[in-house]
């Protein structure tokens, strides 16, 4: 890099410039320098933003990163483009950090203006522009913050409705369960009343408990079976009770089906009771007990459904748990996967590829659940509620590896380096904000030093997620 003298005639040439008077000309002189560049990097994005550049002749690159990859946003050799510190107007008030990375690519020339002396003149020759620059400029950080504030507040509206919804089937379930089991119990009472009024001896009653409890045994181990052995079964049993005169037996078969009991197996309970009288108020009693265990463990089934549900809302919402912590990914990510069951639907296959071997990493867990439900959320909706969608997980040397997967159409070429840009979105007006992709990766880059890319192609989408298991510095919020 070398220096030489600035010519005002020559920043005239540079359309930047070629408004300016003779003395702002002179003034733009004294300040700045013009600088011979060697073909190589100029400055790196997020470094301090030290310079204003503009091109006199020469060749040079702009590029941005975008999915943990440099993209190039701009190749050109036109006198006059500008870039580095140009929001140094803007003071304190924003990160005074370069925006992107430049490097020229042939011997270059550029006037040079030190970061603190473009801020001046700015402000000191464009009063109006700067004021209007600056409405602009906080009106748009504006804009997104409201704007990024109602997508997280729609999906928390979602999510909540999903998640009543999944517990009111429970719950629901657990009521009508309860209000069954009464009424099954008050007629075992009264069935239990009839048979020990009866003609059975101490004996036999004795055999026709065990065999209530053998039953209540065989409900826990009852075989799943297909509609078509099921329906089988039931025959056999509505005929088994029809032999033996036992009024709507073909009601009582789907019961003792579904517990597991068989033709074998009633066939004890008859040689049991001597008296055929007695016959069809033992096998109702034990119906009543069949009956009874199978509510019983509907009641079960449900509060555990219920508890699963409010665990997962509490994984998931990090409520009571250090913002920042070392968090177990595949928890997060299972919390993330049943709070947006009901949108993933039925027609979607969730296939979980865990690496056995991943340790937990420390993380603003919330706001990767964030990440998370954008990424869900997206591959549902490529696959229009039809397909197959993976979560992957490994380890890539010092970094835990997310892949969420979509057999869907794939991103485009075209759009794939802008899905990651604020307000870009492909969606219908008023479907999308445009901002989901973009907050996942300020969460994952930004926050957590990570990275973020897609790999895309018809039937197999995959954006992954790269975070450090030992992050050199703690990022705060």
């Amino acid at each position: 890099m070398s220096a030489s003298s600035c010519e005002p005639e020559e920043l005239r040439t540079l359309f930047l410039f070629e408004q300016l008077t003779d003395p702002q000309l002179a003034e733009l002189c004294r300040e700045g320098r013009i600088e011979t560049i060697e073909p190589g990097p100029v400055y790196s994005e997020g470094d301090p933003a030290t310079c204003f550049y503009v091109l006199i002749d020469g060749a040079l690159v702009l590029s941005k990163l975008s999915g943990g990859e440099d993209l190039v946003v701009n190749r050109t050799s036109q006198r006059g483009v500008y870039a580095g510190a140009w929001q140094a107007y803007l003071g304190d008030r924003v990160p005074q950090t370069y925006q992107g990375s430049m490097r020229v690519t042939e011997r270059s020339r550029f006037f040079v203006l030190d970061a603190e002396c473009f801020a001046a003149i700015v402000r000191e020759w464009f009063p109006m522009a700067l004021h209007l620059l600056e409405g602009l400029f906080f009106g748009n950080q504006s804009t997104k913050q409201i704007v990024e504030q109602r997508e997280r507040l729609l999906a928390l509206g979602s999510l909540s409705a999903g998640l009543t919804h999944e517990l009111n089937n429970p719950a629901a379930a657990a009521v009508r369960a309860t209000s069954a089991l009464r009424d099954r119990v008050a007629h075992m009472r009264q069935k239990l009343a009839m048979i020990a009024g009866g003609t059975l001896d101490r004996g036999s009653m004795a055999h026709l408990v065990g065999l209530q409890n053998e039953a209540v045994e065989l409900v826990a181990k009852a075989p799943k079976l297909t509609a078509m052995e099921a329906s089988d079964r039931e025959d056999e049993l509505g005929e088994w009770f029809e032999d033996k005169g036992i009024g709507g037996g073909w009601d009582l078969a789907p019961t003792f089906v579904s517990a597991g009991l068989d033709v074998p197996w009633l066939d004890k309970v008859s040689a049991t009771v001597d008296d055929p009288r007695m016959l069809e108020g033992a096998i109702r009693w034990l119906n009543y007990t069949v009956e009874t265990e199978l509510l019983m463990n509907e009641i079960a089934d449900s509060t555990t459904r219920i508890s699963t549900l409010v665990e997962a809302a509490k994984q998931y919402s990090q409520m009571d748990r250090a913002p920042y912590r070392s968090v177990d990914v595949h928890e997060l990510l299972d919390s993330t996967l049943i709070m947006l069951g009901r949108k993933i639907g039925d027609d979607i296959r969730v296939v979980k590829e865990y690496g056995p071997a991943v340790p937990p990493i420390p993380a603003y867990a919330a706001e990767l659940n964030q990440v998370w439900t954008n990424l869900i959320d997206n591959a549902v909706q490529a696959m229009d509620g039809a397909g197959v969608l993976t979560v992957r997980t490994s380890v890539d040397e010092n970094r835990v590896q997310i892949e969420i997967c979509d057999t869907g159409p794939g991103v485009p070429q075209e759009i794939r380096s802008r899905i990651f840009e604020p307000f870009f979105t492909t969606k219908a007006v008023g479907e999308g904000t445009g901002l989901g992709l973009d907050i996942s990766w300020r969460i994952v880059v930004n926050k957590h030093q990570g990275d973020l890319r897609v790999v895309s192609e018809p039937g197999d989408t995959r954006f992954v997620v790269r975070l450090p298991v030992d992050p050199a510095t703690e990022e705060q919020p």
